[in-house]
């Protein structure tokens, strides 16, 4: 997993994609450290240089605290502005890969009715070899042969549970502060608890986008889903001398038969 912190999510205008935070050194604030009560403590740190600043040409600090527990990882994120004059915008996203034994078999409950940005460009009508977006066999559903496009056009999530069998890329908005998702490793179930990150982001390249990632091997897209707190569809306005925190809890689930 790894943090995304930009000016804007996504393509950005005048950096890497995503910013900047996922590609350049954080400062090890606090060494791995065990605490009284048997949790793993670390801090780690990023402010504004010369290379930030050429590209964002804002101050700022972020600061990322990560707890260990026996079945929890709780992660921190806190954004400060310490100029005394200039207010900045951002977008912050944790980028958690979960991996899953076959990602088509995943449910990922806490975005009924929610609207959602879909930034997948084009389909083949609601159909993607053979199967429909709730999986069903095509042989169950009424589909069309022509092509559609869903570039960031506005939808609601009519499902109870969303499950992922083709290239999805979408942005929940005001989601709830809590998702299960369904049979990740081992079969187990992962309870994601967020606090002051609106939105959720699911995301697969399926086999046709996972040609086009350097680092992303052609058959691993099967075994792999990306479920992200972030607060993305809108920005946070940071003023002077004012701080932003945002955390999120991953606790492992064991299903009891």
């Amino acid at each position: 997993m790894h943090v995304i912190f930009a000016a804007q999510f996504g393509t950005w205008t005048y950096g890497p994609p995503h910013g900047f935070a996922r590609i350049i050194r954080w400062n090890v604030e606090k060494t791995p450290e065990r605490l009284p009560s048997g949790d793993i403590e670390a801090i780690f740190s990023i402010m504004d240089n010369e290379f930030t600043r050429s590209l964002w040409n804002s101050q700022f600090r972020l600061t990322y605290r990560l707890i260990l527990r026996e079945k929890e990882l709780h992660f921190n994120i806190g954004v400060y502005n310490p100029s005394r004059e200039d207010p900045f915008s951002f977008n912050l996203l944790l980028h958690t890969y979960f991996k899953v034994p076959d990602v088509r078999r995943c449910q990922i409950t806490g975005l009924h009715g929610c609207t959602f940005l879909d930034k997948v460009t084009t389909i083949e009508a609601i159909t993607y070899r053979g199967r429909t977006q709730s999986c069903l066999p095509v042989s169950q559903v009424v589909f069309h042969s022509r092509a559609q496009t869903r570039d960031n056009q506005i939808y609601q999530e009519g499902r109870d549970v969303v499950t992922v069998c083709e290239w999805t890329d979408r942005i929940y908005q005001n989601t709830q502060p809590e998702h299960i998702i369904t049979n990740v490793v081992s079969g187990r179930k992962m309870r994601v608890q967020k606090y002051n990150f609106p939105d959720t982001v699911v995301w697969n390249p399926w086999q046709e986008k996972a040609r086009d990632i350097p680092d992303f091997g052609d058959d691993e897209f099967p075994n792999m889903i990306c479920v992200e707190s972030g607060h993305v569809s809108s920005p946070v306005v940071l003023l002077p001398g004012t701080a932003f925190e945002a955390s999120q809890i991953l606790q492992v689930r064991i299903i009891l038969f």
